[in-house]
């Protein structure tokens, strides 16, 4: 059994990484319905918090039927990340984790994210002070360093353990890679194997497929591993992964008119969320994904990401699914 402190996750957990713009409550509940053992919030600014910024404490929405679940929260200053800390804590969250890990330029380049590998000592201290800030769990995402010079994971994950962290999930790129090439799971085995860490360490990158979860539990042994990517559009992949570990067969593909349904849902839930305006704009980036690899349906996609009528992409979706009979063989 896995665990995080008193946090029982399973043999094998599934996590939801934090994705910005996409791991917000909608999509959070769809996933944890398929599947998802842990999940975490969009990334938040430390400093947007302590602002009081609406999108940054809207950020701290979560509800019962997430649980259990992460806000992940990111900067550069440690006395504005012990302050985000405490103000995180307020919205009682069962973990709160810190991003060593985001690659974009404008939180990078600020020394917050991955740009704090680039100065571990400073890395070390942050995260001893947010420890001390909270009674909750702290974990933390990061990546193998900052460049190929700098893969210095082994060593900064026993450190962070030293100073209080519960769990650790490693991208196996740095940050100078982005999100380019493949994914080196080697090291984040190699600081799963160091005997002198014994909190949970979680693998991310390129999990994009069923065989691909067992192979790398299998090759590289680490507690868990974390997906992003390749549950956008597809939050049945983590109950797909559970199926395969189980019965070493793959489950039913969602139809087509799975999807739709998902997509109704999920529109439903933004809306809800965010409001008519935002729920109907952040929702165009999904369609593409959920949609993926159906034939003739350029036209209808396009419909989709240019309308902002409400009524519209209701009448829309309900035609596809009225439809779906004439979309459930050409899936890919």
């Amino acid at each position: 059994m896995v665990k995080i402190r008193n946090i029982e996750l399973g043999d094998f957990p599934l996590l939801l990484a934090p994705m910005e713009d996409v791991s917000d409550p909608p999509f959070r509940a769809l996933c944890k319905r398929y599947g998802a053992d842990l999940m975490y919030t969009e990334f938040i600014s430390s400093e947007g918090l302590i602002r009081d910024a609406l999108k940054s404490r809207q950020k701290l929405d979560i509800y019962e039927n997430e649980r259990p679940i992460g806000i992940q929260i990111f900067g550069s200053d440690i006395e504005s990340m012990k302050k985000a800390t405490e103000i995180t804590e307020q919205s009682n969250p069962n973990i709160i984790d810190i991003n060593y890990g985001c690659p974009v330029k404008k939180v990078a380049c600020k020394g917050a994210g991955a740009g704090i590998l680039q100065d571990i000592p400073k890395m070390v201290k942050m995260t001893a002070e947010i420890v001390k800030s909270t009674k909750l769990p702290v974990t933390v995402k990061t990546r193998l360093g900052w460049d190929d010079k700098s893969k210095y994971i082994v060593e900064v994950a026993e450190r962070l353990q030293d100073v209080g962290i519960e769990a650790i999930s490693i991208h196996g790129r740095t940050r100078k890679q982005m999100y380019k090439g493949s994914a080196d799971w080697s090291l984040i085995a190699e600081t799963k194997n160091n005997p002198r860490l014994h909190i949970p360490v979680f693998g991310n990158g390129d999990i994009d497929s069923p065989e691909k979860a067992i192979e790398y539990k299998n090759k590289y042994g680490v507690d868990g591993v974390m997906i992003g990517r390749a549950s956008i559009g597809n939050p049945w992949v983590f109950r797909e992964i559970k199926h395969y570990i189980k019965y070493e067969t793959h489950m039913p593909r969602p139809s087509f008119k799975d999807k739709v349904e998902a997509v109704q849902e999920h529109l439903t839930s933004s809306i809800e969320w965010k409001g008519v305006k935002l729920g109907v704009a952040e929702m165009k980036r999904h369609y593409a994904n959920y949609f993926k690899g159906i034939s003739n349906f350029k036209e209808i996609k396009t419909q989709l990401v240019t309308s902002n009528d409400l009524g519209e992409l209701n009448e829309i979706l309900e035609k596809l699914h009225q439809d779906s009979e004439n979309f459930e063989f050409v899936l890919s």
